[in-house]
């Protein structure tokens, strides 16, 4: 028998650049609109820390968890579960966890199942599906497959533009993979129906998840001169490096930036909430990513952009 007042558990996984992140806001904002207490952990290679202040508006900072330098489904999974289990007990808790974009999300809820104290209900995955690059991912198509075949619930995202054939081809090849899954877009989610999922009972395919290992680092940013050289920061850095973030201050601002290159080579760039703890920072993650790589395309740019500030002054 459940005893009263259990708290869900739900992890949250995708793909780089999926959306996982605005999920996790919406599923914040809901919960605690709702009369529920969210407790957030997040997974990152590099630096969670700097993803943290991207929610201090929603939540209070204690009751966020930045969990970095580790995977959670295999090396870092000792560290999630005493995170979680030392959570302080709330009336209406729920916890939400975001795995870092390469997690093997079969492996994780295997390991994230055993050795949770008895008030917590078993864990439920919701996985984020890119729909617009669904399978476009080349060597990386394996890892995304895998991400969804243990979700309870698969909520589709980047359906802007999309056409009515693809979403139906995306949820199609979804559906053979997970077929016990509900799918649902991000507009037609009701939050409060999460906590009442079940955790999947799909059967999923292995994965040598050790080819997900990407390498990631990080390097100290200086002052940037303007947005432009973000942008060439972000195009000089090659596509196999999967994703790129940073946060700094531009020319004479008082507020930090953040920035982000996903996957498909967008750039998104907005204010930061807050001083960064570990200061400006240029984080990659992906084949590649080396810091004197890092150091030498930066030293690149920024000698460009002094040259042709020269120019423009003469």
């Amino acid at each position: 028998m459940l005893k009263k007042n259990m708290e869900a558990i739900i992890t949250v996984v995708g793909f780089l650049g999926a959306g996982k992140t605005t999920l996790l806001k919406h599923l914040i904002e809901n919960f605690s609109a709702n009369g529920w207490n969210p407790f957030v952990i997040l997974n990152d290679y590099e630096n969670a820390n700097m993803d943290v202040q991207q929610f201090a508006k929603q939540i209070e900072l204690k009751n966020i968890k930045p969990l970095s330098g580790s995977c959670i489904c295999c090396s870092g999974i000792d560290e999630l579960r005493n995170i979680v289990n030392r959570i302080p007990e709330r009336v209406q808790g729920v916890t939400l966890i975001e795995a870092n974009g390469t997690s093997d999300a079969c492996s994780l809820m295997e390991f994230l199942g055993v050795g949770m104290n008895d008030r917590f209900l078993p864990p439920i995955q919701v996985s984020v599906i890119d729909v617009k690059n669904w399978q476009k991912r080349g060597e990386h198509n394996e890892l995304e497959a895998n991400q969804i075949q243990v979700s309870s619930l698969l909520v589709l995202t980047h359906l802007e533009k999309i056409n009515q054939n693809r979403k139906n081809l995306v949820i199609d090849e979804l559906k053979k993979l997970n077929p016990v899954a509900t799918i649902v877009t991000m507009e037609s989610l009701d939050t409060l129906l999460l906590p009442k999922l079940l955790p999947s009972v799909n059967m999923a395919q292995k994965l040598d998840h050790q080819k997900a290992h990407w390498s990631s680092c990080s390097i100290d940013l200086p002052v940037l001169p303007s947005e432009k050289c973000i942008h060439d920061i972000c195009r000089a850095l090659p596509k196999s490096i999967l994703r790129v973030k940073g946060c700094t201050k531009i020319g004479n601002a008082k507020a930090y930036t953040f920035f982000e290159r996903t996957p498909d080579g967008k750039v998104f760039i907005r204010p930061f909430n807050g001083v960064p703890i570990t200061d400006s920072k240029l984080l990659t993650i992906g084949p590649g990513s080396e810091p004197a790589f890092l150091e030498k395309t930066l030293r690149t740019v920024l000698s460009i952009n002094d040259e042709v500030h020269y120019h423009n002054d003469k």
